[in-house]
């Protein structure tokens, strides 16, 4: 991540109704909206729900569901790195299920969950499109193939400076 995006601001409802604000007369206004605050928050907060309801006239249930149909928002603040680690079928044939063990177990980091200090957080995904060096992970932007437990401590101790 580059260094805007490891210092997240905190969420501050009168910058988020400029964002809304700003954007509210385009038409199919919440995608931009949403991709908007979360550029400016690092994720998007819950209490913009009402924020974007009132705003564009449209129900708080169409403003979460669309915000937990997409994966890419995040309801909460990422890390200064994100690992992505891929569990699709070719990943899973090699391994991929016994990394997220050892994540775990030696780290006490399962995805979905962020560390404590805000330096890692560790999402699944489903296809990385790395299927012929599975199993597969990216971390930030970098693609990682032949993901071992060996790797995944690096990473994390790279990221977190913690020994497992």
């Amino acid at each position: 991540m580059d260094a805007a995006q490891s210092k997240v601001p905190d969420f501050d409802e009168a910058r988020a109704r400029l964002v809304i604000a700003r954007l509210a007369h385009l038409d199919g206004a919440l995608l931009p909206i949403l991709h908007e605050l979360q550029h400016e928050f690092g994720y998007v907060d819950a209490r913009n729900v009402p924020l974007l309801a009132e705003a564009l006239n449209i129900s708080r249930a169409d403003v979460h569901g669309t915000i937990s149909f997409y994966h890419d928002f995040k309801s909460a603040p990422q890390g200064r790195h994100v690992l992505k680690i891929c569990r699709a079928e070719a990943c899973q044939s090699m391994g991929c299920e016994s990394l997220v063990t050892h994540l775990a177990q030696a780290h006490k980091l399962a995805p979905g969950e962020t560390t404590g200090d805000k330096a890692l957080s560790v999402e699944t995904v489903y296809c990385l499109g790395n299927c012929a060096l599975s199993p597969a992970a990216m971390l930030d932007d970098e693609l990682i193939g032949r993901l071992d437990a060996d790797r995944l401590d690096q990473i994390v101790l790279d990221a977190t400076g913690m020994r497992s």
